[in-house]
């Protein structure tokens, strides 16, 4: 390979080529103008969207409950009332005993019927404040889109947040039903016992 020659006629040194500039990467955010701008601004409300049916769900799930949970207590203080209150047997002990845990478990449906709340209210800013940011970004500066995907993020945290502590409270609340129940298989098993120990003899 033949050398360049400088202006002497002499054989010069090679100039190294240049090196291109690296070109940092930018991201645009979807056109809304544009054919996919619609469905690119659809496809991120979907998931809160989504979330949001889910939490309405839940709500009137957890309302069954507590209304459960209410007409349970309303029937054992009506069967406590023909009591009397100076002898107490083991029926009136049991009946007191399963009054004191379904007021436990409506506190319990009551505290995830609050989170479920507030989660549908998450889930439900989170859908809004995507969509405008998705609509609006070609008009909007960097700093308002940022500070709207923000929002859209702490709001999306605080409502799944909001979901689990519910569901939580339900599994608790489910382990309180269950014991009750389990109770009182138990006291009629042991009511019945001597006529089925009879029937088997």
């Amino acid at each position: 390979m033949r050398r360049p020659l400088d202006a002497g006629g002499r054989p010069g040194h090679a100039s190294p080529s240049p090196t291109p500039a690296a070109v940092p990467l930018q991201f645009a955010p979807p056109d809304p103008s544009s054919p996919a701008g619609p469905f690119a601004a659809l496809s991120l409300i979907v998931a809160p969207a989504i979330l949001t049916n889910a939490a309405s769900l839940l709500t009137m799930s957890t309302s069954n409950r507590l209304a459960r949970a209410v007409d349970l207590a309303r029937e054992l203080a009506r069967e406590l009332e023909g009591t009397t209150a100076g002898a107490p047997d083991a029926d009136t002990d049991r009946r007191l005993r399963e009054m004191a845990i379904a007021d436990r478990r409506g506190l319990l449906i009551l505290r995830a019927l609050r989170a479920v709340y507030a989660a549908l209210a998450g889930f439900a800013t989170a859908t809004l404040v995507s969509l405008l940011g998705a609509v609006f970004a070609a008009e909007l500066p960097a700093g308002a889109r940022l500070a709207l995907a923000g929002v859209a993020a702490v709001a999306g945290v605080v409502a799944v947040g909001s979901i689990v502590w519910a569901a939580v409270l339900l599994v608790r609340e489910t382990r309180l039903a269950v014991a009750t129940l389990r109770e009182r298989v138990a006291v009629q098993q042991a009511r019945f016992a001597p006529f089925g120990n009879s029937r088997t003899g």
